[in-house]
């Protein structure tokens, strides 16, 4: 029985549009990224799952510890569910609301660390939280500069880019009651989030591998020097950096006490070009043909599932059982209905599946209420996605 065949096998009972999470595939990708980190930890990165069973599963498994979440209320709920008493918040928060309900919860308190990169952060937490303790980490900025600065290369996050912007902030932490700083952070965008061998690109994959490498280098320096800065004011919990696709090249560095990874749990088709791993897919969508236009063409229901980021083709979900099948490029995946082209459409009949992969890995369940669970040939449950919870914080 090929994978197709499989999932649809296992889905018989389902009416599609639905989403799907085969447990080996995502089992076999947990354990490909415990490989690379090489023992040291691996916080979840919350905002790729976006389902708490699935959370539950793999902080289960060995080699993984502590979540980062993606904003402030999700780690109050998380923690409310008693997930995790380690979560860590990635972005900063003006949610005043939620620093309050977090200075208010002394268990949520020594739960949740908050993100900050700027006294305005401090002056915020201090204002909501009345001097009752916070956890802080510092966010630390890791993208590449080059020519004099002029070149720059990564994510827009911190401003703190240099060990004595960190260690003035560090400074400044530890000079206000109230603030417990435990952590740094430093997420290399340009080398975790960017694929070295793009499809039909050799050129371009030549001069990402050659970024990767300086920025890798030049970042290792950097973290090393901002880390013994930071510590020579007080010992941290955890120095964090990295993602999914520089697991390996990041707990390489003796600095980092921890890798943080997510979407290489689902293996979304943003992360297949990589030459260091190849996960499995294991999440994925199944929409129903519901018309056959013409010799070569089907039309699917819904389908509209675009990734954020940079309005460029690789933000469409990609077609993927059964092969052969792609858009029209005058449609492209539409709100309610999406038109494939290919040989293989010909052999599609009204409600057939056609099976899809999301450019990233959380996004798709913001789509959809649930996940059904399979294993081999059987649907063995059905959990709830944060938007099947009545959460959707983003």
């Amino acid at each position: 029985m090929n994978l197709r065949e499989r999932y649809d096998a296992a889905t018989a009972d389902l009416e599609a549009p639905f989403a799907v999470v085969d447990l080996q595939a995502f089992r076999a990708n947990a354990a490909d990224l415990v490989r690379r980190a090489a023992g040291k930890p691996i916080r979840v990165a919350s905002k790729s799952v976006r389902c708490r069973a699935l959370l539950e599963e793999v902080l289960a498994m060995d080699g993984f510890a502590g979540i980062m979440a993606f904003t402030l209320p999700e780690a109050l709920w998380l923690a409310e569910h008693g997930l995790s008493d380690d979560i860590l918040v990635a972005y900063p928060t003006a949610d005043r609301t939620a620093l309050r309900a977090l200075a208010a919860d002394g268990r949520a308190a020594a739960t949740i660390t908050v993100m900050v990169d700027s006294t305005e952060h401090l002056d915020l937490i201090e204002e909501c939280a009345g001097g009752r303790p916070i956890r802080v980490c510092i966010d630390i900025d890791a993208s590449y500069r080059a020519l004099g600065g002029k070149l720059r290369v990564g994510a827009r996050r911190s401003p703190l880019h240099s060990p004595d912007q960190v260690r003035g902030l560090a400074e400044a932490v530890l000079k206000r009651p109230g603030f417990d700083l435990v952590g740094l952070m430093a997420y290399e965008s340009q080398i975790a989030g960017v694929g070295d061998v793009p499809p039909g690109k050799a050129a371009r994959g030549l001069t990402i591998r050659a970024m990767q490498k300086r920025s890798r280098l030049e970042l290792a320096r950097r973290r090393a020097a901002i880390v013994k800065a930071v510590r020579e004011l007080r010992a941290l919990e955890f120095v964090n950096g990295g993602g999914t696709g520089s697991v390996e090249k990041t707990t390489a560095e003796r600095a980092v006490t921890e890798v943080a990874a997510g979407s290489g749990l689902y293996q979304p088709h943003l992360f297949d070009y990589y030459s260091n791993f190849q996960g499995r897919p294991a999440a994925l969508f199944a929409l129903p043909v519901v018309r056959r236009p013409g010799p070569g063409v089907v039309t699917c229901l819904g389908g509209g599932y675009l990734a954020s980021g940079p309005g460029d083709e690789i933000r469409l979900p990609q077609p993927y059982l059964p092969t052969g099948l792609s858009f029209d490029a005058n449609e492209g995946a539409g709100e309610v209905q999406t038109p494939l082209l290919g040989d293989s459409a010909d052999l599609l009949r009204l409600g057939d599946r056609v099976w899809f992969r999301h450019t990233k890995a959380g996004e798709l369940c913001e789509r959809f209420e649930a996940l059904h669970l399979i294993e081999g040939e059987r649907h063995v449950r059905t959990v709830p996605t944060y938007r099947g919870e009545g959460r959707t914080f983003l």
